[in-house]
Parts: structure tokens; C-alpha cells; sequence
């Protein structure tokens, strides 16, 4: 099973389409913020593409771990968010604050979190996290030290992140 969450009327090709509202496209409709109907290690693969922003904190942490639970051992989601650095961060008045930040990711890591926030143990998920970003269009012919050099210093030089999770 492969679930797109929050597609709105974007779904991808060949994933059940996901929304709190009936969408064309969307198949289920269930507002992700409380349990999710999916039993635990049923779904091979998951894509949010900017719907984890509209979250506020609290539910951005029971998010990825109904994801943990709900993936296999191995499974695999992308998560696209606008870069807290980005106008895209603060432009949809309901997007929910704080703005996703890399650093975010940090604490989807079960050993990441032990290490550096033992206090965080209301997250029970953990994942392994690979990013890239998209970089605003004036820096797409640039070589790749310009482009990385734009994305962590340049407001807007960094529009979204693209965060691959894989479930430990």
C-alpha cells in the first residue's frame, strides 16, 4: 500500500490519495491529526508533499510517529516541506508555527534523539533521513558549492525540503 497524505487534489500516480477534504482524487478521507485507520507495518510507502506545515508542533510529533507505526521495517516516505528560510514558509497564512526547519529532522532519529534531547521521548518513531533542497531559480546554474553555499546562508536561496525517510 502506498498512501499519499494530505494530496489535496494532487495525488501521485499509483498511491491512495489521502485528505481531510473530498478532493477529486482523494480516496480516503480522514483527518490525520487523530488515529490513523491503517494497521501497524501496512504501508511500503508514504509522500506528504506541503501538508506537515499546516500542522502545529504537537501534531507534526504524533504525525511521524503514526507514519512509524504505520510503515514497514523499511518502508519509505517523503516528506516536502517549504524551508523555514523560504518567503514559501510564511506566504499560506495556515501554515502553523514554527516554520519546518532541517534541524527538525534531527529528532525523527531514535539514537540522534538519545544523544542530543533525551528529553524528547514523546517521539516514538525513528527513521533514518536523507535531505536535498530546492534551490530558487536563480541559483539552479550555479555549480554545487554556490548552490549549497546559497541554500544555508541565503534567505529564499533554499525553497523546500525534500526529506527522504526510511523507516529503522
Amino acid at each position: 500500500m502506498k498512501l499519499d497524505l494530505g494530496c489535496g487534489k494532487s495525488k501521485q500516480p499509483g498511491f491512495i490519495g489521502v485528505d481531510t477534504r473530498q478532493f477529486s482524487g482523494v480516496d480516503v478521507v480522514v483527518d490525520l491529526r487523530g488515529p490513523w485507520p491503517w494497521g501497524d507495518g501496512s504501508v511500503e510507502e508514504a509522500f506528504s508533499s506541503h501538508f506537515i506545515e499546516h500542522l502545529t508542533a504537537p501534531e507534526r510529533i504524533h504525525f511521524v510517529n503514526e507514519l512509524y507505526r504505520v510503515l514497514r521495517p523499511g518502508g519509505k516516505a517523503t516528506i516536502i516541506a517549504p524551508n523555514w528560510a523560504s518567503a514559501r514558509a510564511y506566504g499560506d497564512l495556515t501554515h502553523q508555527w514554527p516554520p519546518v526547519s532541517l534541524f527538525w529532522f534531527s529528532y525523527l532519529n531514535k539514537a540522534w534523539r538519545s544523544e542530543h534531547a533525551p528529553h524528547s521521548d514523546f517521539y516514538t518513531c525513528d527513521f533514518d533521513v536523507q535531505y536535498r533542497f530546492s534551490v530558487h531559480e536563480n541559483f539552479r546554474s550555479a555549480d554545487q558549492a554556490q548552490r549549497d553555499f546559497a541554500c544555508l546562508f541565503y534567505v529564499d536561496g533554499a525553497q523546500d525540503i525534500f526529506a527522504q525517510l526510511v523507516k529503522l
